[in-house]
């Protein structure tokens, strides 16, 4: 009688592993410790074929082979905008699912903006992203990759046959979780990302450098603070009433604001650092003189920075953005309240690569939603006519 076949090996895509895993990984296959650093040092330079890989022996980079998944994801198309400082990427994983990456160009760092989903279920219907719905979670790996390939163009010069700017940073300098999706939807990717991240033998960012961007899971936001690394919280609050934010980000029906405000606040007193306000500034919607003031009281009680970026044109949205002059009265009328506030650079625009513009060339309505999301652009439209109060009008707290 023959002997049953042996079983076939897990498959897995490395970038899934921590340092940890990749340790145990090493341990599995009987290698010595060190083994585990110079694989780690490899995947951290954008090598994950294990041929490639000329410091480890011929048999273990044929045994990694074997464990190594095909993750590796695809340049289907890049734009580019800001004469080269704005590089939008379209990537498409081996299941064939697509994302949108965006790598922005300063002259003192290389910040990227990446996805932890594909696509989006809340619903917000000033974005183009929520507008097209959810498709599925990215990996860890998946969204690591995102920054590997990032960091590997800095490094090159060149992404795909574009050559990047002279005086372009040599690596990635900061990373901002703002890209497709809800990232505290999908926490588990996202803390082991920021681990990822954080690795003094890895991209070594300080935790100051990594951004995560919510529109108020609260749950989530706890669960951010337990990471214990003072990484930036950026709540996009997008409306300073509820009965305008129930429709503006429909998940306030679950997590209202009062409590958002409350978990922002509990997690600036646990990392000691500093929350942000993210908020779409959209013509006659959200930039009246009552929405400033709320605004400003909250940003003043947690003494966060608001930032302020003017809609963008998205595919499917009728609203439009500011015009220059309720934008600097708006700005007047937070400020009003002693909050801080800046006026942020609508980099990549020209791309479709701005806030609220990543699509991934999905067909809108293409994926799920959340229920409360359902009829919310229509529902807006009695925001437009919400009363504006005289620009001397003090509300209350």
């Amino acid at each position: 009688m023959s002997e049953p076949a042996a079983p076939e090996p897990d498959v897995l895509d490395p970038y899934s592993l921590d340092r940890a895993g990749i340790s145990e990984l090493l341990s599995e296959l009987g290698e010595p410790g060190y083994r585990a650093d110079q694989l780690h040092a490899w995947l951290v330079r954008g090598v994950d074929d294990p041929a490639e890989m000329t410091d480890l022996p011929a048999a273990l980079r044929e045994r990694l082979a074997a464990r190594f998944a095909p993750a590796r994801p695809d340049l289907v198309a890049h734009t580019v905008a800001d004469e080269g400082h704005t590089h939008k990427l379209l990537l498409r994983f081996p299941d064939g699912e697509a994302i949108e990456t965006v790598l922005m160009l300063y002259p003192d760092r290389a910040t990227v903006c990446i996805s932890t989903q594909a696509g989006c279920a809340m619903g917000c219907p000033f974005c183009a992203t929520g507008q097209a719905g959810f498709r599925r979670q990215l990996t860890a790996g998946e969204v690591v990759r995102q920054v590997v390939v990032a960091d590997a163009a800095l490094r090159s010069g060149v992404i795909g046959e574009e050559h990047l700017p002279d005086g372009a940073p040599s690596r990635v300098t900061n990373v901002v979780f703002m890209g497709m999706g809800e990232p505290l939807a999908n926490l588990p990717a996202t803390l082991a990302t920021v681990r990822w991240l954080h690795d003094p033998a890895g991209f070594n960012l300080s935790a100051r450098s990594i951004t995560v961007s919510t529109v108020g899971l609260v749950p989530g936001i706890a669960k951010l603070a337990e990471l214990g690394l003072p990484v930036t919280l950026a709540v996009s609050l997008h409306a300073a009433t509820d009965g305008l934010r129930d429709d503006l980000v429909p998940v306030n029906r679950q997590h209202p604001l009062a409590e958002v405000e409350q978990a922002m606040a509990d997690y600036r007193r646990v990392t000691n650092r500093r929350v942000s306000i993210e908020w779409c500034l959209i013509g006659e919607v959200n930039d009246d003189a009552l929405q400033a003031d709320r605004l400003g009281a909250i940003a003043r009680r947690l003494r966060a920075h608001v930032n302020v970026i003017p809609m963008n044109p998205t595919p499917g949205v009728r609203w439009k953005e500011p015009t220059p002059q309720r934008v600097r009265t708006f700005i007047a009328g937070v400020e009003r309240r002693g909050a801080t506030v800046t006026l942020r650079d609508t980099r990549g625009r020209d791309a479709d690569a701005a806030c609220g513009q990543l699509l991934a060339s999905y067909p809108l309505g293409a994926g799920t939603r959340l229920p409360a999301a359902m009829g919310a652009a229509e529902r807006i439209d009695a925001a437009t006519a919400l009363p504006t109060l005289p620009a001397t009008t003090e509300a209350g707290p």
